[in-house]
């Protein structure tokens, strides 16, 4: 049986023709830039949220340096990021102009938490990133005591919520990747900045236009990132959809647990109150190697994600002189495997994948 790690193209079948016709009006009306798409397409995701402010870029990576310099994050300032993540979390950071510090994660959720971000804080820190890792949200209402700016990297949880509000929702200010593979995923590359803070979304208007409100008069040195009226159509015909894709993630989550994936691996553990999106299913295994040698034979795909955590990436070694062990962060990249998941993922496949990691339990026992 043939399982892709993510299956974009059943999900997208029903929805093409509409798609089509959307992007179709968007040539015909000839407006591609900042136009009546991707306004109402903010309204909607604002609206989906429950915030008052989104504005759409081009990209999640730009959208984490643009909302952090509407954070007021400057040049010098430190700002608290997972090591278990990926790249464009910290490339981001340093792209604001910012220093990253790597703070460790918990080793049952994967995400940072109040004392692995307390571990790392310095008179020096001015904000903290909270990423939503592999689309289970972040504990942001803990980090709420230490006082800073935080903004959720929701790029992986579109979908998410916890204790009732959904991801994209619970920091200073949130970003989304809009990338194919994505839960809400576009075209093409595109992204989002999420607030309620009035300043902080003027200020990332302005910035993701070359700083400028009307080009004429340009007030700060920014970025050339908006999100384009033909990825804004697209997305506006997905959006709708975003709920029931995510139960569908969910209920491939449970298909796994039902067919005994628990008694081989290592699974993913929430926050009580959270319901996750699954953007990724990641499971723990002492040979993962093997586990996805096994699934490759029975054609099922899957994959190690950061491997190689980002404070020991050859571009982050100046900025990692200082930093304590991680040593959640060093098992997880080296134990962890990223299983099929999809919206349409059925309980037959996910038999399947179980079937394959028991053999190699069986062979190792």
């Amino acid at each position: 049986m043939e399982v892709p790690l993510f299956d974009t193209e059943t999900p997208l079948r029903p929805l093409r023709a509409r798609i089509v016709e959307r992007v179709a009006a968007v040539i015909e009306r000839g407006v591609f830039i900042l136009g009546p798409e991707l306004q109402a397409f903010e309204r909607e995701l604002a609206e989906y949220l429950g915030v008052r402010h989104v504005v759409g870029v081009a990209n999640g990576t730009d959208a984490i340096t643009i909302a952090l310099r509407a954070l007021d994050v400057r040049r010098g300032d430190e700002v608290v990021v997972p090591s278990f993540t990926f790249y464009a979390s910290v490339e981001a950071i340093v792209t604001a102009g910012a220093r990253p510090v790597f703070c460790d994660v918990d080793p049952a959720t994967r995400n940072l938490s109040h004392e692995t971000v307390k571990a790392v804080l310095t008179r020096r820190t001015r904000a903290i990133v909270a990423v939503d890792l592999f689309g289970s949200p972040a504990p942001v209402p803990e980090l709420r005591a230490f006082g800073l700016p935080i903004l959720e990297d929701a790029a992986q949880a579109a979908g998410a919520s916890l204790a009732g509000r959904r991801a994209g929702s619970l920091g200073d200010a949130a970003t989304f990747s809009f990338y194919p593979s994505k839960n809400l995923g576009c075209f093409g590359d595109g992204g989002a900045i999420a607030t309620d803070d009035d300043d902080v979304a003027d200020l990332a208007r302005m910035l993701r236009f070359h700083g400028s409100r009307d080009k004429q008069t340009f007030e700060h040195i920014g970025y050339n990132s908006r999100l384009d009226e033909l990825q804004a159509a697209v997305l506006r015909v997905l959006l709708p959809e975003l709920d029931g894709f995510s139960a569908g993630r969910r209920a491939a989550a449970r298909a796994y647990e039902a067919a005994g994936l628990g008694e081989h691996v290592t699974l993913p553990v929430v926050l009580a109150g959270a319901e996750p999106a699954w953007h990724l299913y990641v499971i723990e295994h002492a040979r993962p190697e093997a586990v996805a040698a096994a699934a490759r034979e029975r054609g099922i795909q899957t994959r190690s994600y950061y491997q190689l955590p980002v404070h020991r990436q050859p571009a982050m070694r100046r900025f990692a002189i200082d930093t304590p062990p991680l040593p959640v962060t060093d098992e997880l990249a080296a134990r962890n495997l990223a299983l099929p998941i999809s919206p349409v993922l059925d309980e037959e496949q996910a038999r399947a994948v179980v079937a394959a990691v028991a053999a190699v339990a069986a062979a190792t026992a």
